[in-house]
């Protein structure tokens, strides 16, 4: 996969700092790369649920936004990404201290993209996959 802005990385960085929920959830970029993207997120009090599990908003949250910055890498600069659907399946209850999220662009289309992520724990167990669409954005 070739990006399209040789700048991706940057843009990507400023986009991601640029969310507020990121921010509230403590997440972090731990990876980039052309139609790569990882975010990690600590499981806190604040994000569990009421069996002391990490919630599943988390689990979607940076599982969607994952996706959606793996699609980013291979857009323009003019461009931007927004998510049309995504789904999700939950595999096991989010356990342990922080969840990662590697999301990957499964096809990249001019208008559209087809994006998918695997959310796992600190344990290695995988908590989740999410598969999704994404649309291109001019301007």
């Amino acid at each position: 996969m070739i990006p399209r802005n040789p700048q991706f990385e940057a843009a990507c960085r400023a986009a991601f700092n640029r969310q507020g929920l990121m921010q509230t959830f403590g997440a972090s970029i731990s990876a980039i790369a052309p139609g790569l993207f990882e975010i990690k997120a600590p499981i806190s009090p604040a994000v569990s649920q009421q069996h002391g599990y990490g919630h599943a908003g988390l689990t979607f949250a940076i599982g969607d936004s994952a996706a959606g910055f793996a699609a980013q890498t291979l857009i323009g600069a003019d461009q931007s990404v927004l998510t049309v659907e995504m789904k999700i399946n939950l595999m096991a209850p989010a356990q342990g201290t922080q969840l990662v999220a590697n999301g990957r662009v499964l096809r990249a289309g001019r208008r559209v993209s087809t994006v998918e992520t695997d959310v796992f724990d600190d344990q290695n167990r995988q908590v989740a996959r999410l598969l999704g669409t994404m649309m291109i954005l001019d301007g």
